[in-house]
């Protein structure tokens, strides 16, 4: 999930953003600091949104940095357990699918792609339901749940598509057109046993 993230930190502006604009420099000065980074209770750091408030700026000795007491508000993504997401199949491999969510690529194990015994086609590169002849390739758009989630020095979060209304988005259309024509025809059938 994207969040905007409210932080008041002491900003380093090196002598080489002197020339720039202080509020730029001091922009620049926290992305170089905190984009990318992971946090484990604001998740991964994006991009800086504003600069609310920039504090009176202290030259320490021995030091030709400009420091600025600076409040601002960053972009952040944090997974959540359970959270359903959208994404995108960007790599196909024997243990598995890695789906772009947010900014990290996630593992939908192999185990957990469909409710089907699933083979991985190495020559064709996709994954192949046995009994449902399902195929997932890169590219796909696909829809999961958050199952875990760890934020160390990596990220690495794990998906599942075996759930109902998860998986390969053309998937879930087709399984909601079924259900769709399934309540038409009961519908159908509950009006004949009306009518007679």
């Amino acid at each position: 999930m994207y969040q905007l993230v409210e932080a008041e930190d002491t900003i380093t502006v090196a002598p080489l953003k002197f020339s720039m604009e202080a509020e730029k420099a001091i922009k620049d000065s926290i992305s170089e600091k905190f984009q990318g980074k992971i946090d484990n209770d604001f998740g991964i750091y994006l991009s800086v949104v504003s600069i609310e408030d920039v504090g009176e700026g202290k030259i320490l000795p021995g030091d030709p940095s400009v420091h600025y007491p600076t409040k601002f508000t960053m972009l952040t993504w944090m997974p959540r357990e359970h959270e359903v997401v959208e994404g995108e199949i960007v790599d196909i491999t024997e243990w598995g699918a890695f789906v772009r969510i947010g900014p990290v690529d996630a593992l939908t194990h192999i185990s957990q792609v469909m409710d089907d015994f699933v083979s991985f086609d190495e020559k064709n590169a996709q994954l192949v339901g046995r009994a449902s002849k399902r195929i997932l390739k890169v590219g796909d758009k696909v829809r999961a749940r958050i199952i875990s989630i760890s934020l160390k020095e990596q990220s690495k979060v794990g998906l599942t598509m075996r759930q109902p209304f998860l998986g390969n988005l053309k998937w879930v259309e087709e399984k909601a057109k079924e259900e769709k024509k399934e309540e038409k025809q009961a519908e159908k059938k509950e009006k004949k046993k009306e009518g007679k």
